[in-house]
């Protein structure tokens, strides 16, 4: 009796998985032929079709193999659970398959806009800020689809359909755990849409950042990555940059003044170190030609302050600038004036006084 029932089970069974099989790998091969034979035709004519064939190719196969098995589903022998699996399964992979499609979608456009974008824009400051837009709305984009695709494959589920159902009829309680919970991924999520439209940073900008000066790497829909001077990345959320002030050194260009402060005697020639500075900044490169002075902005008791300012046109520059004319200011007056640095003159003063007044 129970061999009896073995034989009557295991032969439905084994056609059942069978005929599944050799539809996935019908749908499979004749996907695969398509894709090439569509390769070939439109290879070298049509760039972009093929670009779109190729990162398509997951869900297109997918759709086939989902078709596929759509119509073989029905004509199996399987009992009632197993075909309502089956059945789900499909759906569930049939959602998968639209969410997968629609950020791809959304990734090909972005893409095609900033390549026709790039190529005809010629102000690099413009190109930056368009790039930034795109790129956090797209992160917001793919963010929003994978949410809304998760929650219908979901919703599939009775279960899990009516919990969602009670949960929005509640609107109490639950409803504001739910919110403060959601608090910090909906406060990142909005700071990126007002920073893709206000523009405060943008990808490439040169910023300084809890004392630390670096390059925004990267924004995404939720921290921001600024590649520091040293080459460490710095992760910051966000919110950072809606709700705390920061320096920022390329909003408008990247051109920067760099300043350098000297401490020397009074007797320190000014007139000969302003000339030599002009002598210094006509021989670099760094200097861009636009802002040279040396001014004494200070007097102290033992020395005179004064600071030279001189501008570049990047950061990077500027900062090079700005040591290469300490050092050779500093080699100068070592060389040519060593009395215009700062000395000590209390114990030759009161020398000076012991010898006038005859003590010995």
């Amino acid at each position: 009796m129970k061999m009896h029932a073995l034989i009557d089970w295991a032969p439905d069974t084994l056609v059942a998985v069978l005929a599944l099989s050799i539809a996935a790998a019908v749908a499979l091969s004749l996907h695969n032929t398509a894709l090439r034979l569509l390769d070939e035709f439109f290879g070298s004519r049509f760039p972009y079709i093929r670009t779109l064939l190729a990162k398509m190719h997951g869900v297109t196969r997918l759709a086939l193999l989902v078709f596929a098995l759509v119509i073989t589903v029905p004509l199996v022998p399987l009992d009632y659970d197993t075909a309502t699996v089956m059945a789900r399964m499909l759906v569930i992979a049939f959602v998968v398959m639209i969410g997968w499609a629609a950020v791809i979608a959304v990734n090909l456009a972005a893409d095609l806009y900033l390549k026709r974008f790039r190529n005809a824009a010629k102000d690099i400051f413009y190109t930056r800020k368009h790039v930034t837009q795109v790129r956090i709305m797209l992160r917001v984009a793919d963010t929003l689809v994978i949410v809304f695709t998760i929650a219908a494959a979901l919703m599939t589920f009775d279960s899990v359909r009516q919990y969602g159902v009670s949960l929005f009829a509640s609107a109490g309680v639950a409803g504001l755990i739910a919110g403060f919970a959601a608090r910090p991924v909906l406060s990142n999520l909005f700071a990126g849409i007002q920073i893709a439209m206000t523009q405060p940073i943008r990808i490439d900008d040169r910023v300084v950042i809890e004392n630390e000066s670096g390059q925004v790497e990267e924004i995404t829909s939720t921290y921001v990555v600024v590649k520091l001077w040293d080459w460490r990345r710095m992760i910051v959320p966000i919110t950072y940059f809606i709700e705390k002030p920061f320096q920022i050194w390329t909003r408008d260009g990247t051109e920067l003044i760099g300043s350098v402060i000297l401490y020397l005697d009074y007797s320190a020639p000014i007139e000969t170190i302003r000339a030599k500075l002009k002598d210094i900044a006509s021989q670099t490169k760094l200097w861009n030609g636009k802002v040279l002075r040396l001014q004494v902005v200070d007097a102290k008791e033992q020395s005179v302050e004064v600071r030279v300012i001189a501008s570049a046109n990047t950061s990077s520059e500027a900062w090079d600038l700005r040591c290469e004319i300490r050092e050779k200011l500093i080699d100068f007056l070592q060389r040519e004036h060593p009395r215009a640095l700062p000395r000590q003159r209390q114990e030759a003063m009161a020398q000076n006084a012991e010898k006038g007044s005859g003590i010995e």
